[in-house]
């Protein structure tokens, strides 16, 4: 089933219509049960039902990344797990750009922090004997560790192992030998937590310029534990390789690009007329009039895309889906946990930013998405992709 396959329905229904062991990854925002902004459909978060069906259609050892909400995350990974899957890791995206929905009480206290993250659950279908075994039967169980590397400079890595030794006496000599040899990767290891632009240069700011690991070299034999009926050592000899490098805390940490035409490119429809929130002074509820992108409490007067930013603006969007992720997060997210022209399933497609970011991947898609507005963005803003890949 190598193709682009866009449904729209219910998920619980139009999953039913999907094979067993299909589909190598699902990525997915599904709806938090916050009731944002109003909207029916984010009522409560998806059901163990809706789950189960995600788990039958997904092969053995195959990844789930689902979002989340700050406030429901318990209930949207236990119902996970109680569809069947194991919790593997929480990866957190963190962001700079939030605005606090607090209600003044007076005396300077308020009702809600700012919000500055959302969890997403890392889950993986079990599956029956080894994780190498099942990898090369089905293709799936692994992480894409290197294709999800962090920075593009080459890195030196010390590996070291140990080998012990015992003689055959009861109380005889143990001795421990470190061997250590070099991995050469292109950037670092992937953490769990992922920041945006903004969180970004907040963190370096913090941290200021900081030196990674250097160079250390060793020519020793040090005792290292023991007592007095068994001694053991460590030999440590050579140059062992550092990072050698410096620069702000988030060169640890992958941080996706924004782009403010990212959200309507490919949508031929009309653009919608939308309006900033009315009140209060510029930095308060500035947004940019030509992408709409929020500017809270920020003294920018350009936005990014060369337009100016104004209060209470009229501004025009193709695309007025209320929770629509940045493409370069999901390219990243989809990298992770698909293998190579894999298929990626969203059933709760949105406005389609997984599946476009799928055909950029050069991944194949299943999306479903219940409401026919969004299906039909999503729909313009995936196919214009894949006709874009077809050509080159």
């Amino acid at each position: 089933m190598k193709e682009l396959r866009l449904l729209n329905g219910d998920c619980l229904d139009k999953l039913k219509e999907l094979e067993n062991n299909s589909i190598d990854s699902i990525v997915t925002d599904p709806p938090y049960g916050l009731s944002f902004m109003g909207k029916k459909w984010d009522y409560d978060v998806p059901s163990v039902e809706i789950w189960q069906e995600c788990l039958r259609v997904l092969k053995p050892g195959g990844h789930l990344l689902a979002f989340a909400g700050s406030r429901t995350y318990h209930r949207m990974a236990v119902r996970i797990e109680d569809a069947g899957f194991d919790i593997r890791d929480q990866i957190m995206w963190i962001y700079g750009s939030g605005f606090p929905k607090s209600h003044q009480l007076g005396d300077g206290f308020g009702t809600a922090l700012k919000p500055a993250h959302e969890p997403i659950v890392m889950a993986r279908k079990p599956f029956k004997g080894s994780c190498k075994d099942n990898h090369k039967e089905y293709g799936v169980g692994g992480l894409n560790i290197d294709g999800t590397r962090i920075g593009n400079e080459v890195r030196t890595t010390p590996i070291h192992s140990t080998d012990k030794k015992e003689d055959n006496t009861l109380f005889g000599l143990h001795a421990t030998i470190q061997h250590h040899r070099e991995e050469t990767t292109l950037g670092r290891w992937p953490a769990n937590v992922i920041l945006d632009e903004h969180a970004g240069q907040i963190l370096d700011e913090q941290s200021g310029n900081r030196k990674g690991w250097s160079d250390q070299k060793h020519n020793s034999f040090n005792p290292y534990g023991g007592n007095a009926l068994n001694q053991s050592n460590t030999e440590r000899d050579g140059l062992h390789k550092g990072y050698n490098d410096e620069g702000g805390a988030s060169r640890f940490f992958y941080c996706p690009k924004a782009n403010a035409k990212d959200r309507d490119s490919g949508i031929q429809t009309d653009a919608k007329a939308l309006r900033a929130t009315k009140g209060g002074a510029r930095d308060f509820n500035a947004r940019c009039a030509s992408c709409g992108k929020k500017f809270i409490g920020s003294p920018e007067t350009i936005c990014s895309c060369d337009n100016p930013i104004t209060d209470n603006q009229v501004f025009k969007r193709k695309n007025n889906h209320p929770t629509v992720k940045p493409t370069d997060l999901m390219k990243y997210l989809i990298r992770l946990v698909t293998p190579k022209d894999g298929i990626v399933l969203d059933p709760f497609m949105g406005s389609g930013s997984t599946g476009k970011a799928a055909m950029l991947e050069g991944m194949w898609f299943v999306g479903i998405e219940r409401e026919k507005e969004y299906y039909e963005i999503a729909k313009q803003r995936i196919e214009y992709e894949m006709e874009k890949r077809k050509f080159w």
